[in-house]
């Protein structure tokens, strides 16, 4: 059969989520915890809640990243920053968290306090362990925050001042189980218990938060060495070979392609490149809107499909171009080609938590959040206070906005890119959104009503509905008029 063209493609045509309500049926679960929503990222990295957050430059950083995987989605960092801050924000990330950190960070004992504090804050970790010399690997203490002195008086004495020395660590040989080291923890009331081997050469960290969440916080997004898992956005041209080289090492878990027209031969050409390059890594290739784009990424070898051309409220592509394909037409017809072959991430146009559930219901593996997180405490920016209506807000952006195209050139050196850059029109905007505290709260919040609407569908899970609502749509889609779309969302 041409998936491309099913008998179901006539109910899609020109339809996006404010276009359909979906028809409850008999309940089948006692409670909507009982509810599963695991889907997909890439056909590699599954997902206990199916939200990414976008690798723009007001939503995803460091810390973004972390609050999406351990609430059991996943973030992309953004790319608008030199390549060594990138990589530093996908190392934060993957060192927040994890059974053992395999190369934790060191300082030898004659470093000064001032060096060690740099050092922390430009890890974001709490305690560094101390090597006898420069490069050794000889564990000869750990200077924990708690040993820090107050003020900067003692900036310039050295670590060894005011580590807790080898002699008084506990420690454990490579190799201890999870469980041999969370006693160990316990009984001597400790935070950190470097790994060494019989020379006293560091091996490792295991930390006792990271114990406590691997315990607690089972949904979290984890890689097999129960490491917190995090994207990272990469682009076509100028410097993403060396940016997906250092963001590669660095840990990160799959690479995004992101350019504004993914059916392209520039994408073509980049995806050659890097697999040249960095071998059998995981890509995410977008955006497209139709069937073809999401075949032409499929044999491109991506991991997943980005869809979404112009849909977003920081983009203007559909203004300015006339280009474009309705959200949910676009999302449901890529994998009317695809099928079930390769995850497809449905990207921007929700505007309430209902859009994400029929974005997933209709095709898409996981729903690319922007303006929706930004807003948040863990997204960039600072918070804006209205001073005429007490109103708190923060600041969301497209990507080819005047604004974060300026940004992302302000420590560019090289002309042509400065020039290239300029000489297109913008196809984004700056916006003001509500300031609406932890992300935390706004994904539990989604999490919740995801799980009600798979309870309306008489579901007990998500790949469960799914599978039913793509073999017969217009069993469960009831198509909108005006007057009932102002039924239904006017209020």
């Amino acid at each position: 059969m041409d998936r491309a063209k099913s008998k179901h493609t006539g109910l899609f045509q020109g339809r996006t989520y404010d276009d359909f309500l979906f028809r409850p049926r008999r309940g089948r679960v006692g409670s909507r915890r009982e509810v599963r929503l695991t889907s997909l990222f890439t056909s590699g990295i599954p997902l206990e809640l199916p939200i990414v957050s976008a690798n723009m430059d007001s939503v995803t950083e460091s810390r973004m990243a972390r609050a999406m995987a351990l609430e059991g989605g996943i973030g992309v960092v953004h790319r608008a920053m030199p390549v060594e801050a990138q990589a530093r924000e996908v190392e934060r990330v993957k060192r927040s968290h994890g059974w053992v950190v395999e190369e934790p960070i060191v300082i030898p004992r004659g470093a000064t306090l001032r060096e060690a504090r740099e050092l922390a804050r430009r890890h974001g970790v709490t305690g560094i362990l101390v090597e006898e010399t420069p490069g050794s690997g000889v564990l000869a203490g750990l200077l924990s925050k708690r040993d820090l002195p107050h003020g900067a008086g003692h900036d310039m004495e050295p670590v060894e001042r005011f580590m807790t020395p080898f002699d008084r660590l506990v420690t454990r040989p490579l190799g201890v189980t999870l469980e041999e080291a969370e006693r160990a923890l316990y009984a001597r009331r400790v935070e950190k218990l470097p790994l060494v081997d019989e020379a006293r050469r560091i091996g490792g960290l295991i930390t006792k938060s990271d114990i406590m969440l691997a315990r607690e916080r089972p949904e979290s997004t984890k890689d097999a060495k129960g490491r917190l898992r995090v994207a990272a956005a990469v682009g076509a041209r100028g410097d993403f070979l060396e940016r997906a080289e250092a963001l590669h090492a660095a840990g990160a878990d799959a690479l995004v392609v992101d350019i504004a027209h993914g059916h392209s031969d520039t994408m073509e050409q980049a995806v050659r490149a890097l697999r040249k390059r960095l071998g059998e890594v995981e890509l995410v290739c977008g955006n497209v809107g139709t069937g073809e784009g999401a075949i032409f990424l499929r044999e491109l070898g991506a991991a997943a499909v980005k869809v979404g051309i112009g849909p977003g409220r920081g983009c203007r592509t559909r203004l300015e171009t006339a280009a474009g394909v309705p959200q949910l037409q676009a999302v449901h017809e890529a994998w009317e080609a695809v099928g079930s072959t390769i995850p497809i991430i449905a990207d921007g146009g929700v505007r309430h938590d209902k859009d994400v559930f029929l974005a997933l219901a209709c095709g898409a593996s996981s729903v690319m959040l922007g303006s929706a997180l930004s807003g948040t405490d863990e997204a960039p920016g600072t918070v804006i206070l209205d001073p005429a209506t007490g109103e708190k807000r923060k600041i969301y952006r497209g990507m080819t906005s005047p604004q974060a195209v300026f940004e992302a050139l302000y420590d560019d050196s090289d002309p042509e890119h400065v020039e290239a850059a300029l000489e297109t029109p913008a196809e984004g905007q700056e916006v003001q959104v509500p300031y609406h505290g932890a992300v935390r709260d706004a994904l539990q919040r989604i999490r919740g009503h995801l799980k009600s609407a798979v309870s309306y569908g008489g579901d007990e899970s998500l790949a469960s509905i799914r599978a039913k609502v793509l073999g017969d749509p217009e069993s469960f889609l009831i198509p909108l008029s005006t007057a009932s779309r102002r039924e239904s969302f006017e209020r």
